[in-house]
């Protein structure tokens, strides 16, 4: 459902709505899923977007794997999604969406500017970056770009040639799988719970351990980690990378033995 303009809201996308002609003015919302594991950050940005009559935000997800279902779900016209997320990240997650569904696009917003991870979303399909604490006039102008099929980087990230003219090495190819296995190894994550977290036997889960130390050439678990954080396949921003107590595996759920 359209939102329609009103005296309590005066701008679309960022441009005042006096600038546009009565009959050109918007009457179709751009429809957005919010994923962001920080259900604070989710609320903002609800309430900013909200405040835009061409803005209608259709759901929100709390990681990469509610993303890929509510995408498929609801067909929004942009995911803002971030990139750091515990489990399947929104490098990954914006991997599957924009293979699945090519009409969405994906703006990253994201806390991270360095090249790598950068490089790493728009290998995966990210229409654009926006780093989180760029002003929201910039996170506006950034959705009306990327919606109308206009890739948008962040000023500070456009002024790098590398990124306006991508080259170098693309991260190694790695299963979805292997990468959620991954992801909860550089959480401190052990074998059994990554077993239990996955519904995986833990054989699987060491034979998945050998296939990633292989394909990405590297030796330990604290060299697979940095140079799985620095080429921008995994990303931390959870409570076992700041030293936090982590919950508790569920009681219960033995992993399977095959």
């Amino acid at each position: 459902m359209a939102l329609q303009p009103n005296a309590a809201r005066s701008t679309i996308l960022g441009r005042p709505l006096a600038q546009y002609p009565v009959e050109r003015r918007p009457a179709l919302s751009v429809r957005v899923l919010i994923c962001d594991d920080h259900a604070l950050l989710r609320e903002t940005l609800r309430l900013l977007l909200g405040a835009q009559p061409a803005v209608e935000v259709v759901g929100e997800a709390a990681d990469g794997r509610e993303a890929i279902a509510l995408a498929e779900r609801l067909c929004p016209d942009v995911v803002l999604m971030d990139t750091a997320m515990p489990g399947l990240n929104g490098i990954e997650a914006t991997a599957v969406i924009t293979r699945r569904q090519p009409r969405t696009r994906v703006l990253m917003l994201s806390g991270y500017g360095q090249e790598e991870r950068v490089r790493a979303a728009l290998a995966a399909g990210a229409a654009g970056y926006v780093i989180k604490h760029a002003p929201a006039s910039e996170l506006l102008e950034a959705l009306a770009s990327v919606q109308q099929a206009r890739p948008y980087l962040s000023a500070q990230l456009s002024e790098r040639a590398s990124l306006v003219r991508p080259g170098g090495q693309a991260p190694p190819p790695i299963s979805a799988r292997e990468r959620e296995v991954l992801q909860l190894v550089a959480e401190g994550a052990t074998n059994k719970q990554i077993a239990e977290r996955l519904v995986i036997s833990m054989k699987t889960v060491e034979a998945h351990k050998e296939h990633i130390v292989r394909k990405l050439g590297v030796r330990g678990t604290a060299e697979l980690i940095h140079y799985a954080i620095r080429s921008g396949l995994i990303t931390l921003d959870t409570d076992a990378a700041l030293g936090l107590a982590g919950p508790s595996p569920s009681p219960g759920h033995p992993a399977p033995t095959t």
